[in-house]
């Protein structure tokens, strides 16, 4: 019998090691925020928090193949900037032989609310230890994981320590990656090995107090605030010292990272654009000397303009990155974050 056609026998991911989520009292499992945020925030940022994003389910196996059928809810599947293997499928990663994670297979069909695909077959059968990236912009209900009968199965506790925590915009929530584990986030995840929690909420990262409290009750290794693309100069003025302050004043040893706006792809050719990036700069950077001024330790300021690179060929739509433009966002933030874990 093939290993398509073999029985397969079903685990709830649930049920297994499960990683990325900031909080357990959630509404939803796979929420990103607690069922108690649900009448504090915007109803759009909830909505958007209903989506996995950096959600990951770990597990040990040593099948030659592994599937998975999950429950969608939005029918919204793919959209005009983001394939339906990103925003609505999942991505598989392993241990290789030198302890690193490397990929290992995608959902390659995602044209329903109740996709079943095989992720990866044809393997030797080596137990291995896995890594499964859920959905970056679609909810998730139900997600079980198979393998043949004859395999061995287990699950995985992820690993322990503080996270490092993402706050930010649509980049931070994963648009436009190829697949779930291409963002910025799911590499840094990889490549330091660390624990993370993603809490972009795309086009609503608007440094509201309400945000600052959620933040403040989880207990991170590092904070990553990433939410000037979302905001303009003005709100910029109003908010992001405030928002900064109540983090510092309630976790007054954990490091701080303020990054800042990225290049519009096409800014060299729209003035208007190149002034957006300019004004969110300067004023967040005003902020930052202000906040340094007044002795306020623990900053880290990670400036914008090359954070895509320099070609003008690292986005989808001039603002959110393709793949290259994740890895070099990585690559940027890797060395800021590396001595601060």
């Amino acid at each position: 019998m093939s290993e398509k056609m073999e029985n397969c026998k079903w685990f709830k991911a649930k049920n297994l090691g499960v990683a990325g989520k900031g909080w357990l009292e959630t509404e939803h499992f796979f929420d990103r925020l607690p069922s108690g945020a649900k009448n504090s925030v915007r109803n759009v940022v909830w909505d958007l928090s209903r989506m996995p994003a950096g959600i990951t389910v770990h597990f040990k196996t040593d099948a030659t193949m592994i599937r998975a059928k999950w429950q969608l809810e939005s029918r919204e599947l793919a959209n005009s900037t983001m394939c339906a293997a990103a925003r609505s499928g999942l991505d598989l990663y392993a241990r290789d032989t030198e302890g690193q994670w490397s990929w290992a297979g995608v959902s390659t069909s995602v044209d329903s609310l109740t996709p079943e695909n095989i992720l990866v077959s044809g393997m030797t059968p080596v137990m291995r230890e896995y890594m499964l990236y859920l959905p970056l912009h679609n909810p998730v209900s139900q997600l079980e994981i198979g393998v043949p009968e004859s395999s061995a199965f287990a699950p995985v506790s992820p690993r322990g320590g503080k996270p490092v925590v993402f706050y930010g915009t649509s980049i931070v929530h994963g648009a436009s990656a190829s697949r779930p584990g291409m963002t910025h986030v799911g590499i840094l995840q990889r490549r330091l090995d660390v624990p993370v929690i993603n809490l972009g909420f795309d086009g609503n990262a608007l440094m509201e107090p309400e945000m600052a409290d959620l933040l403040i009750e989880l207990d991170p290794k590092v904070y990553v605030i990433d939410a000037i693309p979302n905001m303009n100069a003005q709100m910029i003025a109003e908010r992001a010292e405030k928002f900064i302050r109540k983090i510092r004043k309630a976790k007054p040893n954990v490091p701080i990272v303020l990054v800042e706006d990225r290049t519009y792809a096409n800014s060299w050719l729209v003035p208007a654009k190149q002034k957006e990036n300019d004004s969110r700069r300067a004023e967040f950077h005003k902020i930052y000397h202000r906040l340094e001024a007044d002795h306020i330790s623990g900053l880290h300021y990670v400036e914008g303009e090359t954070l895509l690179g320099m070609d003008n060929d690292a986005s989808v739509c001039g603002s959110h990155p393709t793949d290259l433009g994740f890895f070099r966002i990585a690559n940027r933030l890797e060395p800021v974050l590396r001595p601060l874990i």
